[in-house]
């Protein structure tokens, strides 16, 4: 059986480690062959209920694994947290937060076809979500012999341990540094590591430049759901005229800096993002606040952390379009250039933040 978590605090639930095993791009595959040769692979894996699934050729090294015991394991890097976080001369501090899941059970070939062409359904759902293909069937003459030559494994969810390490050792006041070191380096997982940490720290202990006014939780992490929330707020602008709902939250997953408010039921109660190339320039796009948050500072309070997002901050110039709402920017920081921009629907006048990155 596999060992349990030593540290109980990282323990994570079987739940959250099954779906981690099914979501993961790759899962790594472990055991040993009859003579004692270990074999370990990296694999394209779905879940299916409590079984794991992988496909492979009937000739290949993973055939002599069959009845044998099997470990499978996936991880998710959340961040390298840096020494200087916690201390500014030691370097024992640096460590790294993750959610990690292992499985073990007996691999066993897949025989029956229907079920192989439901397996190898859910692979291509995975890895190429946007179809483009004839739907498998074992019975369907261009895909018979294929479903039938292709060696298809499941691996029973027997055994499922899962570890989340995201600062529970930690107090509040350390993690909430930690939030603020991350913010502050913006490499790459940083953005996402904040709000993932963060979102686990009680209001009071919330980094200040992640606090908004009146007890508003601002957030950086921009998932399926906020993305589907910040349409619905930007939906029906004057600048988003003919525009449909989904094109909305697509281009708020897409975009390049985005940020957002919630109140203190989880819902989103502003959101602005910025399309950015990092270095040079910047575009603020769909800001937003819910009509009954207006007026109290909410709007200003995402601006300012928009304009602190590190894929924003150090650009050369932000540049910005609106028909009214040129007196809130100013007070941001933002002049005008007299420059005008024409679309279909409206006229805006152009304003640009200069000097950004000097």
């Amino acid at each position: 059986m596999l060992l349990p978590m030593r540290r109980k605090d990282y323990a994570g639930t079987r739940d959250e480690a099954v779906r981690l095993l099914g979501a993961t791009e790759v899962v790594h595959l472990a055991g040993t062959l009859d003579d004692g040769a270990p074999v370990l692979r990296t694999l394209h894996a779905v879940v299916l209920g409590d079984v794991l699934y992988f496909h492979g050729a009937k000739a290949g090294e993973k055939t002599g694994l069959e009845g044998r015991t099997v470990v499978v394991q996936a991880e998710h890097i959340v961040a390298e947290v840096p020494s200087y976080a916690l201390d500014p001369v030691r370097a024992c501090p640096a460590t790294t937060y993750y959610r990690s899941a292992q499985a073990r059970g007996v691999l066993e070939a897949e025989t029956d076809d229907a079920q192989k062409a439901r397996v190898l359904t859910a692979l291509m759902e995975k890895y190429q979500p946007e179809a483009g293909y004839a739907p498998i069937d074992e019975k369907d003459p261009r895909y018979a012999g294929a479903v039938r030559g292709v060696a298809v494994y499941r691996v029973p969810l027997d055994e499922v341990v899962g570890k989340d390490k995201r600062g529970q050792n930690k107090t509040d006041t350390e993690r909430a540094r930690i939030c603020e070191v991350l913010w502050r380096r913006g490499q790459d997982r940083d953005v996402r590591a904040v709000d993932e940490i963060a979102a686990r720290l009680p209001d009071e202990a919330r980094p200040a430049f992640l606090t908004g006014p009146g007890g508003v939780r601002l957030v950086a992490g921009c998932d399926e759901d906020r993305a589907q929330q910040a349409a619905q707020l930007v939906d029906g602008a004057y600048w988003n005229r003919d525009v449909t709902a989904d094109t909305l939250a697509r281009a708020h997953r897409g975009a390049g800096a985005w940020v957002g408010a919630l109140d203190a039921d989880g819902v989103l109660i502003a959101t602005a993002r910025s399309v950015t190339d990092g270095a040079k320039w910047a575009m603020v796009a769909d800001v937003a606040v819910a009509p009954s948050w207006r007026g109290r500072g909410v709007g200003a309070a995402v601006m300012r952390l928009l304009l602190d997002h590190p894929r924003v901050r150090g650009v050369q110039f932000v540049r910005l379009a609106t028909q009214d709402a040129q007196t809130f920017y100013e007070r941001l920081g933002f002049v005008r250039t007299g420059e005008m921009l024409v679309r279909t629907h409206h006229t805006s006048e152009w304003m640009v933040w200069h000097g950004r990155g000097a």
